[in-house]
């Protein structure tokens, strides 16, 4: 904001004061009492308001932090219990995914509670999936993160349940997830662990899949593909394109910022891992 009262003081009083001169030194002065004026009394008051802003921020972030996670491990149980029991599959996939995030202490007790919450018969999930549309505003790389989450604990027995696809359909229509996207979002998550590539299946933080054997070179190149949700004939520039975008989409700091747990940024790391290896194989494999 500029300030023109001193030039305006000043001009006034040089003229009564020295005719033209004394305008011009009046001027002059004023001038540098408007400068004094905005550096250091507006100054203060714009890194005043920026502090506001920036606490307001700090506060919104932390908000969407705690809903995300409250609502992760409670649907995650809602899953768990989908089809009347919770397997012993099931509670080691939400326990692993609780390590990777390295939960412990307080943290990890409040997640076996929310996960204990979400199996109870009457639990009722239109409530905390709309608290959490309303946190998350539109920001669709965090409903996707959510929703990966939660197709890795339903696929966490090798099988996907009618039950379970009723719940992630109840998921996608809640978070404003399209069936296109979901279908897009299911196949890659399917491909990798499928593939043995997701470290969310097992309690040590190995694969699966990767324990059962290597698969053949081909069959490790049509998982590379499925993982970034591409087909084999893809171009090189579009390889490309969707790499950086599913790159960008998954990056740990920025899901963080949008307010993404800290502590799920493992699981968005793992996330960056697999689509940075499908490239790699991809590359490689057309050299």
């Amino acid at each position: 904001m500029k300030i023109w009262l001193g030039k305006i003081t000043g001009a006034t009083f040089g003229l009564f004061s020295g005719g033209p001169f004394g305008i011009f030194i009046g001027l002059i002065v004023g001038h540098l009492f408007d400068q004094f004026i905005e550096r250091n009394v507006l100054g203060i008051q714009q890194r005043s308001n920026g502090s506001a802003g920036s606490n307001s921020d700090s506060s919104l972030q932390l908000q969407i932090q705690q809903v995300f996670f409250r609502t992760t491990f409670r649907v995650m149980g809602r899953i768990a219990k989908a089809d009347g029991h919770v397997s012993n599959e099931e509670i080691a996939a939400a326990q692993n995914i609780m390590t990777q995030m390295g939960l412990s202490g307080d943290m990890r007790q409040q997640a076996i509670q929310y996960f204990t919450d979400g199996k109870d018969a009457d639990f009722d999930l239109g409530p905390d999936l709309r608290r959490l549309k309303e946190a998350l505003n539109h920001q669709a790389s965090l409903s996707q993160m959510f929703l990966e989450i939660q197709l890795s604990v339903a696929y966490s027995d090798g099988k996907l349940t009618l039950e379970e696809r009723r719940i992630l359909d109840r998921i996608c229509r809640d978070l404003g997830i399209s069936a296109f996207q979901f279908e897009w979002i299911h196949s890659r998550v399917k491909a990798s662990i499928a593939g043995g590539w997701s470290s969310s299946q097992s309690s040590d933080g190995r694969s699966r899949g990767r324990s059962g054997g290597r698969q053949s070179r081909s069959g490790d190149l049509a998982t590379a593909y499925a993982v970034l949700g591409l087909k084999s004939d893809v171009s090189d520039k579009d390889l490309k394109k969707e790499y950086r975008k599913l790159m960008s989409q998954h990056h740990p700091d920025k899901l963080v910022a949008k307010g993404l747990p800290a502590e799920m940024m493992k699981l968005a790391k793992e996330k960056t891992q697999e689509i940075q290896t499908a490239y790699d194989k991809i590359r490689q494999a057309r050299k």
